[in-house]
């Protein structure tokens, strides 16, 4: 489950062209964490596209995607996964205005008068955005697993035989 886990994020995240390189793969507990996928730090950014956050979602859903094609279940393993995807899509509608039906506004923070003002149910129209956010990315990264299960199939077994696959190993197995 780990492995494929892992995997998933990894080979989602190599074919998003906004998102940086993979760095290691590993199956070895971290923390609270089963595995990790750590990614080469990029240069900090000033400013963060729409594009480069949707495509941070699809990373972030790469794992929970993986359980799911190749195990046919799911785990608790991609809670964190979910909570800080969660977070992004919440952010890209309240804060960055970057939903194109409820447009640029600052929903964050405002008080439930505030919130009157742009309808009653506007509650309802942020969470269909959010949720519309996190269900796109969940299928984006499902399809690129389908279309890429060859190399799912071999990070995960590398895992499974030796724990750990670093940024070398892992750009081999496209070439």
């Amino acid at each position: 489950l780990t492995a494929y886990h892992e995997a998933g994020h990894a080979i989602v995240s190599q074919f998003l062209p906004t998102q940086t390189a993979v760095k290691e793969v590993s199956i070895i507990p971290r923390g609270m964490a089963g595995g990790y996928t750590m990614y080469k730090s990029d240069e900090d950014k000033y400013y963060i596209s729409k594009t480069e956050m949707q495509e941070k979602l699809v990373a972030l859903l790469g794992g929970r995607a993986a359980e799911k094609l190749v195990l046919d279940d799911i785990s608790t393993g991609a809670s964190n996964d979910i909570e800080v995807a969660t977070k992004i899509a919440r952010e890209m509608v309240t804060k960055y205005g970057m939903s194109d039906s409820l447009g640029p506004i600052d929903f964050q923070g405002r008080e439930q008068g505030d919130m009157l003002v742009f309808g009653d149910n506007i509650g309802d129209k942020i969470g269909a955005e959010v949720k519309a956010l996190i269900d796109k990315a969940y299928m984006d990264a499902q399809k690129l697993l389908i279309e890429h299960r060859d190399k799912l199939d071999i990070i995960a077994q590398t895992l499974l035989q030796r724990e750990k696959i670093n940024e070398q190993e892992f750009k081999k197995i496209f070439e």
